[in-house]
């Protein structure tokens, strides 16, 4: 089902912004990074953003849009208990199809590597339209891990026409990849941005609740689900048992995630088990924790911008810049090697300190007004607001374009006037 926000509730379109942007999230990470784009954009005499949600995340999305200033003019109720990506896929790339028609935007813009984002680029691409990675580059070097992630941001660095990294080595993943280097722009983490914004605003509130030494656990990722995530939560009830730690572990909406944890950590002494936490509260129960445990990608990039440790709860990667900078440590999913990598670093001082003096490799907070202004170098006045006249009249007869000519055509960043054969 779509749905119309309300538009008196979000801040009003400039009164002679040319370009409008369609900005498409579905999870509350993509929310989080993309909210500083769209404030950016807002504050932009040249764009006007339309913003689009799917809901993939919906009960966690609806805890921070309107403290973080995003209200969606669309969103989507696609989710559905127990879903297969299949079907989430289905239904996405049909519903955000609507929206790019009845909006006709001049660009969309999409961040990560999720389904909505997938989806978001696939629907573009499909109308034409010229698609904003935010968060490009990203590779973890296995296809199938994270699940499905790693397929996800692959396949949308064939739709990009910006791609927006955050860091060096996300640059150079897309340059060996074959993608223009012109196209390609290092920015920093939205990511930050926020974080920043945040901290800076005075806002969030820490949910632990002692003066012990403070872990902060996430969990969620879906190669981690079943008996491995069981396995880790008999690590954190192992940990917090020695006495000296308090243990705070946000739960996930997943029920796969609840019932391999909850059963594990339910009445496990110094463990604090809550429903998701708010992105404001999540920021300040960070901000003043000691060891930070996860499987997410955006706390491997927030935590090393506080100074706190980070051990890294999967097999791979696709932020190996964290591990090269020291600020955090790829343990893999083995209790026991979670269990004593943890128990390292809050026995050991120096292996402590020498993780929380690293320097972050993540940006300096100004990504969002990077990518604002690579977008608003190239989509100015010159560039007819929305998908406009047909630029190249004389390929009008676009169902017998030759596929890799049809392919180069929308890389430019052109649409054709007819409909194409699949």
């Amino acid at each position: 089902m779509t749905t119309r926000g309300a538009a008196t509730e979000r801040p009003p379109a400039n009164a002679v912004a040319q370009v409008r942007l369609l900005v498409i999230f579905g999870t509350r990470p993509e929310a989080v990074k993309l909210a500083p784009v769209v404030r950016a954009l807002q504050a932009s005499p040249l764009f006007a953003p339309v913003v689009c949600s799917t809901g993939q995340h919906k009960e966690m999305l609806e805890q921070m849009l309107d403290a973080m200033h995003l209200v969606p003019d669309y969103q989507l109720g696609l989710m559905r208990d127990r879903q297969a990506l299949s079907s989430l896929t289905s239904l996405a790339v049909s519903g955000l199809s609507e929206i790019i028609r009845a909006e006709r935007p001049t660009a969309v813009v999409v961040q990560g590597d999720t389904t909505t984002c997938l989806c978001g680029a696939l629907a573009a691409f499909y109308a034409g339209v010229p698609v904003a990675h935010v968060e490009a580059g990203l590779r973890s070097g296995c296809l199938d891990s994270p699940f499905p992630e790693e397929l996800n941001r692959r396949l949308v660095a064939q739709m990009t026409r910006w791609h927006f990294a955050p860091t060096q080595g996300a640059a150079s993943n897309l340059r060996r990849e074959g993608i223009d280097a012109a196209s390609v722009a290092v920015t920093g983490n939205t990511g930050i941005d926020n974080l920043r914004w945040v901290l800076d605003s005075g806002l969030g509130s820490s949910r632990f609740r002692t003066g012990l030494r403070r872990v902060l656990v996430t969990l969620h990722r879906r190669e981690n689900q079943g008996e491995t995530m069981r396995g880790l939560a008999g690590a954190i009830r192992e940990l917090a048992a020695r006495g000296d730690v308090e243990v705070l572990l946000p739960l996930h909406k997943s029920s796969s995630v609840r019932d391999a944890i909850v059963p594990v950590l339910r009445d496990a002494p110094n463990v604090t088990l809550t429903d998701p936490l708010g992105y404001f509260e999540f920021t300040g129960s960070l901000a003043s924790a000691d060891l930070v445990l996860t499987d997410s990608g955006g706390v491997q990039e927030e935590a090393p911008s506080l100074g706190k440790p980070v051990l890294v709860l999967r097999e791979t990667t696709e932020r190996p810049e964290a591990i090269a900078a020291g600020a955090a440590r790829l343990v893999g999913t083995s209790a026991d090697a979670v269990y004593q990598a943890a128990a390292r670093l809050l026995d050991d001082s120096d292996a402590y300190a020498a993780m929380a003096q690293a320097v972050s490799p993540f940006g300096d907070g100004h990504a969002a007004p990077r990518i604002v202004s690579r977008l608003a170098a190239e989509l100015a006045p010159s560039t007819p607001a929305g998908p406009g006249p047909n630029p190249l009249p004389h390929l009008a007869s676009a169902h017998y374009i030759y596929r890799p000519l049809r392919a180069a055509i929308y890389r430019r960043g052109y649409r054709l006037t007819v409909p194409m054969s699949a």
